[in-house]
């Protein structure tokens, strides 16, 4: 059975929808889930949900990070052997090879550092990036970096290719699939320095490497995987989400006001807007992979609710059954090499 670590103090409003999605996954994808937190708080919640037989089980942590914790105080207690968060100690259940993945919807910035510190990175990697699903008109196109590293050289853009590349292949299930390095011009030629430096550099990879794309093609299905640095990839996300919510709520405001007619009509397409909403709703995929780290970590937002959690725990079985990790740790060495030998 699959077994599966969550941070049961990640989301905002913790732990309850953390331990209700954990019980919902436990259910419906016959995982195993370990909740990893204040056991006093965890406890009566997940006893309501009456769990039964299901295999979920706590583990103790007394602490846990926050976005008060940053600098030198963070890297203290992510890095420190003893430390009782309940990041650090679920990731060293993962270390220990008693867990398959580790997903969190706790601080992106702590989670980032305390799967850097304690699991180490792939060999072959320097930065590992945050990769997200964005919805596009042909399906989905696996995006990083979107946030954890502001700063790429084009090294870490390969890299980055060579990891997504694999995401898309093993749990997308994406054949071959093409890769798109995030410009602001189609024409090779375009871009600043990091883009013009890294087109050679993907162009010896042996991915099927498209070429240069902007954000329309991106969001127009052109590419399976678009690279960027984690600047610009904050960005994108960001934008995407606001101008996603602002379409929504100016759809629902013009159907409530627009009287009657209006109103029946907004009732007669309501299943197809549930059918986009649905697309575009960021909880269906539930959290974002962690591509680089020596095991499987997942982050969730901080706004993730019981449906968030649970698809992101979906989403992490996907990972373990895919065998993405594995197939990391030998490709990415395997394609660096070629790189280096022309």
């Amino acid at each position: 059975m699959i077994r599966i670590v969550l941070d049961a103090m990640g989301s905002d409003d913790h732990p309850t929808p953390d331990v209700i999605g954990a019980v919902m996954a436990a259910r419906e994808y016959g995982v195993e889930v370990i909740l990893v937190g204040d056991q006093a708080q965890i406890q009566p919640v997940l006893a309501a949900q009456n769990p039964g037989s299901l295999p979920i089980r706590i583990v103790h942590a007394p602490e846990m990070l926050t976005m008060e914790d940053k600098g030198e105080a963070l890297a203290f207690k992510a890095r420190h052997k003893d430390s009782q968060n309940s990041m650090a100690v679920g990731i060293d259940l993962l270390k220990k090879g008693e867990a398959d993945a580790f997903v969190t919807a706790g601080n992106t910035g702590a989670a980032w550092l305390t799967a850097l510190f304690r699991l180490g990175r792939i060999r072959g990697v320097d930065k590992p990036a945050l990769a997200v699903i964005f919805p596009t008109a042909k399906g989905s196109c696996v995006v990083l970096d979107i946030g954890a590293n502001p700063d790429c050289e084009p090294i870490n853009m390969l890299q980055f290719g060579i990891m997504g590349s694999l995401y898309a292949e093993k749990v997308r299930g994406i054949k071959n699939p093409s890769v798109g390095l995030v410009s602001n011009g189609e024409e090779e030629g375009k871009g600043n320095h990091l883009v013009k430096e890294t087109t050679p550099l993907l162009k010896k990879s042996g991915l099927n490497f498209y070429g240069n794309v902007e954000g329309k093609e991106v969001i127009g299905g052109v590419v399976d995987v678009a690279l960027t640095d984690g600047f610009t990839g904050n960005v994108m996300l960001k934008t995407s989400e606001a101008v996603v919510k602002l379409i929504v709520e100016n759809i629902k405001t013009a159907i409530k006001s627009g009287g009657p007619l209006v109103m029946l009509g907004g009732l007669l397409i309501k299943p197809a807007l549930s059918k986009i909403k649905k697309m575009l709703d960021p909880s269906e995929e539930g959290a974002a992979p962690l591509l680089g780290v020596n095991g499987l970590v997942f982050i969730g937002h901080g706004r993730s609710d019981e449906l968030a959690i649970k698809n992101a725990i979906r989403v992490a079985k996907n990972a373990v059954e895919s065998g993405v990790l594995d197939a990391m740790r030998t490709s990415l060495q395997e394609r660096l090499k070629e790189v280096k030998a022309e």
